[in-house]
């Protein structure tokens, strides 16, 4: 008896898979032949979360551009190789030079600090617990601030970003000292005319050193925002922003990506101390030299990494991505470079099933138009995941988009979900969809996307 029940049990998860197939194939076919996808490539990967077996499969071998699906593969090694309680730790001391006592700062590349996302990370916060410890410690007077690089180099961003993306706020690389995310706020202004100018009004938070040209324009009342921000050229201190926002606006706001966050984060630090401590070089001078002989007074601690991914997942902070990317380069190879970051990410993965060459990766992030990533090997990933003690707070950082647990990805011509999904019948899946080079309207593609992910519900 016991033995026709589990047959029975068995028969009626066959025919449930069977059906739940015949119905992705049913939409796939009508998706696949959608004008949408004339001259588009698109893979759908789809496992019984409790068996592993395969229910559908389109070009589930075939390397895709993830966009940022692929922080699902960042966030998870990052969870396996650095752990859950992982804190970024910031030590400031004070060593001596022939020109005086100096501020010394051993950065960890912490993308969290000074974050708006928890309280006692804000600006302000950290600040104040800066002062009180140089306070408390009897310093009144410094000579400059010296950074050391030495573990994290001279990189600022992945070399596959392209240029017309590194000046907005989801441009910003991740360095050995970041500060507020290295993102800033422009508030503009534009005339009533279509076409008139539009100026710049100030810069949240004040930018020392730098400053923004404008060239954009007004555009009609509700188009919305249409500007980009350039980085600075040919060695000038000012960005440049082109393209359109609506008409007769007095305080629109445009995010942008900070062009050097450690001069931003030292100016600020000395702004802030006046009347505690006297600096008198407010140079910024970074080093590969680690000092020999540091008097630490203050470290500063990160949120736990199951925080930090959980914003990395749930809002797509780029920062994080490849922040996280070169810290598990330096836990794994010594350096924190984008490099011995992805070398990591691979060489982790093939131990887990994963071959090496469905994962070629140029960023942490999936901004670069460049990353080639399976559907397979998403779906590996986000299977094994699943079985870790971190899941809980892994899984906790997907959006939900369609009433599905789902990372999100899109950059040009580039749409993607990946995630998990109960069924009504209690069936659990793991699935990962790409589109790349579709035709017309992202809007109307993700509704296709939304139509097929449907029969998994």
């Amino acid at each position: 008896m016991r033995l026709f029940s589990l047959l029975a049990i068995l028969l009626g998860w066959i025919t449930v898979h069977a059906q739940t197939a015949q119905k992705l194939t049913a939409a796939m076919d009508a998706f696949n032949a959608d004008a949408q996808l004339k001259y588009a490539l698109s893979s759908l990967y789809v496992i019984d979360a409790s068996t592993g077996n395969v229910v559908f499969d389109q070009n589930s071998k075939v390397g895709m551009a993830t966009a940022s699906t692929e922080k699902i593969v960042t966030a998870a090694t990052a969870f396996d190789i650095l752990g859950a309680g992982y804190r970024y730790e910031t030590r400031f001391g004070i060593v001596h030079t022939p020109k005086g006592k100096c501020l010394y700062i051993d950065p960890s590349g912490d993308p969290s600090l000074a974050s708006w996302r928890w309280s006692e990370t804000k600006d302000t916060a950290f600040l104040a617990r800066l002062k009180n410890a140089l306070r408390a410690e009897g310093v009144k007077e410094l000579n400059s601030v010296l950074i050391y690089t030495g573990k994290w180099g001279e990189e600022t961003i992945p070399e596959g970003w392209i240029w017309q993306d590194l000046g907005n706020y989801y441009g910003a690389g991740a360095q050995a000292l970041n500060w507020r995310e290295n993102q800033f706020d422009l508030v503009l202004k534009s005339g009533t005319a279509l076409g008139s100018a539009v100026s710049v009004v100030k810069t949240v938070p004040y930018l020392y050193d730098y400053r923004i040209t404008s060239l954009a324009t007004a555009g009609e009342k509700n188009s919305g925002d249409n500007s980009i921000l350039f980085y600075p050229s040919m060695g000038r201190q000012s960005g440049l922003l082109t393209g359109t926002i609506p008409a007769g606006q007095n305080g629109f706001v445009v995010s942008g990506s900070v062009y050097d966050p450690a001069n931003q984060f030292v100016k600020t630090v000395i702004n802030s101390l006046k009347g505690t401590v006297r600096f008198s070089n407010t140079a910024v001078t970074a080093t590969s030299q680690e000092a020999k002989e540091v008097k630490w007074f203050y470290t500063n601690s990160s949120p736990e990494l199951s925080k930090i991914i959980y914003w990395f997942l749930r809002k797509s902070i780029n920062l994080y991505g490849e922040a996280l990317l070169r810290t598990v380069g330096l836990n794994r190879k010594g350096m924190a470079t984008t490099d011995n970051g992805i070398a990591a990410i691979q060489e982790h993965w093939k131990t887990r099933g994963v071959d090496v060459d469905e994962l070629h990766l140029y960023d942490g992030s999936g901004l670069s138009p460049q990353n080639r990533i399976t559907t397979r090997a998403q779906v590996t990933i986000l299977n094994y995941a699943r079985e870790q003690s971190w899941f809980a707070d892994y899984y906790e950082g997907f959006p939900l988009y369609n009433d599905m647990k789902m990372k999100s990805g899109t950059i040009n011509r580039v749409k993607g979900f990946s995630g998990y999904q109960k069924s009504r019948d209690g069936k659990e899946y793991i699935f990962s969809f790409l589109v790349n080079n579709y035709n017309g309207s992202q809007l109307a593609l993700v509704r296709k996307m939304y139509k097929v992910l449907d029969e998994l519900k």
